[in-house]
């Protein structure tokens, strides 16, 4: 999803600098971007809910290595934390894709406008 999201970015900023852009290209552009922009939003959810659990457990799996220390728990919230970082990341990178994705839309619907 990283890549295909860096693509479309990309495409995106292609089309940005693009001098000669007509009213129904510009109305084109726009709703494929909105389609886009849904695609990664549901994916930005259910990699916030990934997180968020894993996060949780986590959090309860260290609580528990607090209340009860026994090796196993510490197995496992070293098991849970090396899994969250990447999800952060990616979520993380998500994000900022998507924020931009709503820069580009601004861009476009304000031409679209004129």
């Amino acid at each position: 999803m990283e890549k295909r999201l860096k693509n479309y970015l990309a495409y995106m900023e292609k089309l940005k600098v693009q001098e000669e852009l007509h009213g129904r290209d510009v109305e084109g552009i726009i709703s494929d971007l909105l389609v886009q922009i849904q695609f990664f939003q549901h994916e930005r959810l259910v990699h916030l809910i990934v997180t968020v659990v894993f996060a949780i457990l986590a959090v309860l799996t260290f609580l528990g290595c607090v209340l009860t220390p026994r090796s196993g728990l510490f197995a496992l919230v070293a098991l849970l934390l090396v899994l969250l970082a990447p999800y952060i990341r990616h979520y993380y990178i998500l994000e900022n894709g998507v924020q931009k994705l709503y820069t580009y839309y601004d861009f476009f619907a304000e031409i679209c406008s004129k």
